[in-house]
């Protein structure tokens, strides 16, 4: 009796210590022998195009007026809260699905350190659920080009990124039966994701309080009513900027060219409109589609729309500020103002909307425009 109960405890203790090693045994492979592929990466598609040259007029003669010989400037009025003030708007945010949402608030979130050109947002496995799936990793991309298409279009103070040289990066590792993924955005190996105009944090920084002192100066002047405001800023810019028709110039399709360099293409312009716009309150968007021009010539264009008195108009800053040839190269008023809150009636019959900001990409919506002018 006693041989068999000894038997026993030692096939028990023989058969726990098989189980030991197989533990081990699979702790080991899970160490040393985990099946990882090399990373997959997606890169934004380009989400602006140059743009053919400006509008032209030829032979004018009509004096630019300034602002004051239009309208009288009255007292500010409590309806001009600042309530977006050095904020964006988030209308193209609210566009998005729940992933599209995610990698948008990891850019919003680390938006300081992206002045680094080559700091890394991780998202780890967030994703697994998506990834998990059939092309889902396709999906994924798809989902990061529209993230970096609504992000760009809310936040357009990002002048010193650019966002083609971003890549998502999704890595896959296998250990048995188990799969994990983590999803980051970097930048190209031994490379940054900032502008060339713009290669470090010192030029970035200096760049931001040129814009900043710029920005201030203006709102300091915008003590009347909305819609004195609003006008103010659009003639700001057509005094201040003159178009861009090299496309060479630093920051040609960004505030700092608009703003610091005072020479940009419409991209520039409207971008401009946009940030001084939301930085005073106002609710205002970019729009971009293909203008047709006085030469009857279309191009690809963008602009802006702004909401005063509950609605909607849009404001084409640029072809209110048209490169002039003879004459006494100055801008009338029946040119200045041509394109300064329009309803769609009138400047959709030269200005046609276009719904996905880059080949294949989302399909985004815009405000709902007024069918008449201001």
């Amino acid at each position: 009796m006693k041989k068999i109960f000894f038997k026993f405890i030692t096939l028990i203790v023989l058969i726990i210590l098989i189980a030991l090693i197989g533990l081990v045994g699979l702790f080991i492979y899970e160490e040393f022998f985990e099946e990882s592929s090399e990373p997959l990466t997606y890169k934004v598609d380009k989400i602006f195009t140059e743009e053919p040259d400006q509008e032209i007029n030829i032979e004018t003669e009509q004096i630019k007026t300034n602002i004051s010989e239009l309208v009288p400037i009255a007292t500010k009025t409590d309806n001009n809260t600042n309530k977006l003030e050095n904020e964006s708007s988030i209308f193209f945010y609210n566009q998005l699905n729940n992933n599209q949402k995610i990698i948008y608030d990891g850019l919003k979130q680390n938006k300081q350190y992206l002045k680094q050109g080559n700091y890394v947002i991780s998202y780890g496995d967030v994703f697994k659920e998506l990834l998990s799936q059939e092309n889902g990793a396709d999906i994924l991309g798809d989902d990061y080009q529209a993230a970096i298409e609504a992000f760009t279009h809310d936040y357009v103070d990002l002048f010193y990124l650019d966002v083609n040289k971003m890549y998502l990066n999704i890595e896959t590792s296998t250990k048995l039966w188990k799969t994990t993924y983590n999803v980051y955005i970097s930048a190209a190996k031994d490379s940054n994701y900032l502008s060339e105009e713009f290669q470090s944090t010192g030029q970035i920084e200096k760049a931001i309080m040129e814009i900043d002192q710029q920005k201030n100066n203006i709102l300091n002047n915008l003590k009347g009513t909305d819609y004195q405001n609003i006008i103010y800023i659009h003639d700001y810019l057509v005094n201040n900027i003159e178009y861009d028709s090299t496309y060479e110039k630093k920051g040609s399709y960004s505030i700092y060219g608009a703003l610091v360099e005072k020479q940009c293409v419409c991209e520039g312009y409207a971008k401009a409109f946009k940030y001084l716009a939301n930085s005073a309150g106002y609710e205002c968007e970019l729009m971009q589609g293909m203008a047709t021009n006085s030469s009857g010539e279309s191009e690809n264009h963008a602009w802006n729309c702004i909401k005063i008195n509950d609605n909607w108009y849009e404001v084409d800053v640029t072809w209110d500020d048209p490169i002039i040839i003879g004459g006494n190269g100055k801008v009338g008023n029946d040119i200045k103002y041509r394109y300064f809150l329009k309803g769609r009636n009138s400047i959709g019959k030269d200005h046609v909307l276009e719904y996905q900001f880059s080949e294949n990409g989302k399909q985004f919506y815009y405000p709902q425009i007024s069918a008449v002018d201001y």
